[in-house]
């Protein structure tokens, strides 16, 4: 396969967002997610709202991995520093491959915005099973910064030297 293609491909995306409180009536960041996504020409073929719960955010993304219809998990939410933020350590072992630079990225981006905060953002992504994973904090100008300076990009085909559809399912 192709590294990088002249036409835009659109993808099939998953937003889930981890919260004790928001509901679909105020989810405002699942609701950013998903109108940058289908914005850009994507299709949004599931979303959900989990509890702050280790195992039922694992389980929703093990649920979305295992699909055939699910190439791509936008996830906030969930990965702050307190006690209920627990994204990264819910889908960490369901990785196949950690994208360790998206973390990097996303906090040296986000210091503009927030100054040394950033430091309390685990923001994480990785690849299962061919389904690429972004976890980003819940709050709204915190998904805009990842989608608008990282991920829409990432998932452009034609995205040049390299993005993430080549390591996608069909």
């Amino acid at each position: 396969m192709s590294k990088v293609s002249d036409t835009f491909i659109p993808l099939r995306i998953a937003v889930l967002t981890v919260s004790g409180w928001r509901t679909e009536q105020d989810d405002t960041s699942g609701d950013y997610l998903r109108q940058a996504a289908e914005e850009a020409g994507h299709q949004i073929v599931a979303r959900a709202i989990a509890p702050e719960d280790l195992y039922q955010v694992r389980a929703q993304v093990a649920v979305w991995i295992a699909s055939a219809e699910v190439q791509v998990i936008l996830i906030n939410g969930g990965t702050g520093f307190t006690g209920a933020d627990v994204t990264p350590e819910a889908i960490g072992v369901l990785f196949d491959r950690e994208i360790a630079g998206f973390g990097e990225l996303f906090r040296m981006i986000s210091y503009e915005d927030i100054g040394t905060a950033t430091l309390q953002s685990r923001a994480i992504a990785g690849l299962a099973n061919r389904t690429v994973i972004f976890a980003l904090p819940g709050s709204t100008r915190a998904c805009r910064t990842g989608w608008e300076r990282i991920i829409v990009e990432q998932l452009d085909a034609r995205q040049r030297p390299c993005n993430f559809y080549p390591h996608l399912k069909e």
